[in-house]
């Protein structure tokens, strides 16, 4: 059912299969993570633009890596700008046009599997009908998501030159259309009063382990090659 005012609920804790699947045998563990982790992606409090906007691009390897996270192979010559707890991708930045000029005006980019399937549980609970009402109702929480479109905008202007029609991303300023991009937007840069609601409303995030296997990773550096 709606939820209108955007308030807190309960959130499924589990990724469907996740519990009952075996963590991969992945080499890109770091020292100190050794299992399942209950809350394997934490919003990062130094989080900004300035640092999303200076992270290198990535290199080979973190390329691969994005592209078995989704499945497709990685576009727009993707910078890691948040880890989850295994060092791992979760949200990469994108350049604002592909390598063919496309324009592509989605900066910030949502790769972890386990939080697209939080979040996406979130939409199919239909979320967004509750705070598309809200933002109609709530002038401060419009106000916020509106200059946040402002910031996310002219952020991307950095990284090149405006786009055609100068155009947001998940339906900013005035709607919301995809919790995906706003989450991603919130865990990039701390930004986002709507990612924020998303982000809380999807974490603690458990997993059972690096959701990516060495083998997975080669194969796809084999082919990119």
């Amino acid at each position: 059912m709606p939820f209108p005012d955007g308030a807190a609920r309960p959130v499924p804790r589990d990724v469907p299969g996740a519990s009952d699947r075996e963590a991969p045998d992945v080499g890109v563990r770091p020292t100190g993570v050794p299992g399942p982790q209950p809350d394997a992606v934490r919003p990062d409090p130094q989080a900004s633009y300035e640092r999303a906007l200076a992270a290198a691009p990535a290199d080979r390897r973190e390329q691969a890596i994005v592209s078995v996270q989704l499945g497709r192979p990685a576009r727009g010559a993707p910078a890691v700008v948040h880890r989850c707890v295994y060092g791992l991708p979760t949200v990469v930045r994108v350049a604002p046009r592909l390598d063919d000029g496309t324009p592509f005006p989605t900066t910030f980019w949502l790769t972890c599997p386990v939080m697209r399937s939080r979040v996406g549980g979130l939409e199919a609970d239909h979320a967004m009908v509750g705070l598309n009402e809200r933002l109609g109702t709530d002038d401060e929480f419009a106000a916020s998501y509106a200059a946040a479109s402002e910031r996310y905008v002219a952020a991307r202007d950095q990284l090149g030159e405006p786009l055609p029609g100068n155009p947001s991303a998940g339906g900013m300023p005035g709607h919301i259309k995809c919790l995906h991009v706003h989450a991603g937007h919130t865990l990039a840069t701390g930004d986002n009063v709507v990612g924020q609601w998303t982000v809380e409303h999807t974490t603690p995030a458990p997993c059972r382990g690096p959701c990516v296997t060495e083998g997975e990773v080669a194969a796809r550096m084999e082919r990119s090659s």
